[in-house]
């Protein structure tokens, strides 16, 4: 029911910033507005309340976060601005000082803004937080929007602590939905027409730490549902990605062969440092693994580029394991200090045009790695799902293996799952397009 302190507001407008994650859990702040009476914004609509998710994976994120709440505040003046995430969670007295602010929300309690914009202070930017060894809720979130895919969250937090990253401060500790609830999400997705299901968190491979469940009877359970054409599985840590789960997605009727896996660093004296939970020898027989039990997955690798203790003999370990290495694709990042990470302690620094050096070296590889992929499926049969958007009389969609496939625009084929033949490259080179099977 709609309190009558929320009367005033009758529109809402959304703005994510950041990972998967936070663009469902946004969806379902939206739909839970939405619920209470309060629509979402026309393009060019002034809104009553601004909701702003952040993120804060590197200080360039903070910077991108305080500019887009400048802008969203003169884009919407006098509308009621909550700000929530990662970035919104790890500094709140920060965000609340920005200009226009009402209402600063912390990871715990973001999916509960309906609650706290009815008991919101007139007179001040209220701080409602939890600290992060206390986050222990989890809260169901599903994208709902008009996008092909839909991002349901499986799991939320980390008990990892690498020695750069801040999400376990901001997330909290690791924990996830049971395979019932999130069964029945996938279902509700299905009955509304959704054809693609990406499964997100934090560590999804840490997926049962709360229900005693397992991440492969997840999947198996998943896989169950009628009416969902694919699932994707995003990042998932090398060392929870067990084999069982690999030759359940080589032989399962939905699960799309499709992985990321971040690696971070080919330098096994990097990953050392960067506490991460495994070694390059691990990473290696994974990705092999892969490629015997379905050699045409798409595999999409994270690397991380200018780490303290990174200097130009461990990087170049990175980079020659990286050559040889059957990946699809970099997802390439510079390091960014974070404060109150253990990162801070390591002595040796890499200097910006040395991590920019870097990372375009591993760009180039990557560039290399997405054309050799993509020119071995030309000529090939596969089956394309097609999405709304519409450029220039074209549309795209992408084939089970992540290949980005451009036609001529066809309402008929959107949000339908085609069989196609990959027939080349279109005119930008960033695509191939096709011929119909």
């Amino acid at each position: 029911m709609i309190d009558k302190t929320i009367f005033e507001y009758k529109t809402a407008a959304y703005y994510t910033l950041g990972c998967k994650l936070n663009f469902a859990e946004t969806s379902t702040i939206g739909k839970t507005l939405a619920e209470n009476g309060i629509r979402k914004a026309r393009p060019g609509e002034k809104a009553d309340i601004c909701v702003i998710n952040t993120c804060s994976v590197t200080e360039l994120a903070d910077k991108k976060c305080r500019q887009a709440i400048r802008r969203i505040g003169k884009q919407h003046p006098g509308a009621f601005m909550v700000v929530t995430g990662c970035y919104a969670q790890l500094k709140p007295e920060e965000v609340s000082n920005i200009e226009g602010v009402d209402l600063v929300l912390g990871t715990e309690q973001k999916l509960d803004i309906l609650t706290y914009i009815q008991n919101r202070d007139e007179e001040a930017a209220p701080i409602v937080s939890t600290q992060s060894k206390d986050i222990r809720t989890f809260s169901p979130s599903c994208s709902t929007d008009d996008r092909t895919r839909h991002f349901l969250k499986v799991q939320d937090g980390c008990d990892y602590f690498c020695s750069y990253c801040t999400i376990p401060f901001a997330r909290g500790r690791s924990r996830n939905g049971s395979i019932e609830s999130l069964v029945k999400q996938a279902e509700e997705v299905a009955r509304s027409g959704g054809k693609e299901i990406v499964l997100s968190g934090v560590n999804i491979g840490d997926f049962g730490k709360t229900t005693g469940e397992s991440f492969i009877d997840l999947l198996r359970a998943l896989d169950r549902v009628e009416g969902i054409e694919r699932y994707r599985i995003s990042s998932i840590e090398p060392n929870l990605i067990t084999d069982e789960a690999i030759d359940f997605v080589a032989t399962s009727r939905r699960f799309a062969p499709h992985f990321h896996i971040p690696l971070q660093s080919g330098s096994d004296e990097v990953l050392r440092l960067m506490r991460r939970r495994y070694d390059t020898a691990l990473f290696r027989h994974k990705i092999e693994k892969i490629k015997s039990v379905i050699p045409h997955a798409f595999i999409g690798v994270d690397v991380i580029v200018g780490t303290r203790g990174e200097t130009d003999e461990l990087f170049e370990e990175t980079r020659l394991f990286l050559e040889e290495l059957p990946v699809s694709q970099l997802h390439v990042f510079s390091y960014s200090e974070r404060a109150g990470t253990q990162a801070l302690k390591i002595e040796h620094v890499v200097d910006p045009q040395t991590k920019h050096r870097r990372s375009q070296s591993l760009l180039d590889i990557s560039d290399r790695k997405l054309h050799a992929f993509y020119e071995q499926h030309i000529g090939r049969p596969a089956k394309v799902l097609f999405e709304h958007t519409r450029k220039n009389n074209r549309m795209y969609g992408f084939t089970e293996n992540y290949i980005k496939v451009e036609t001529e625009y066809n309402k008929e084929w959107v949000n339908q799952v085609q069989p196609i033949l990959l027939a080349g490259w279109n005119e930008e080179g960033n695509a191939l397009f096709i011929k119909e099977a």
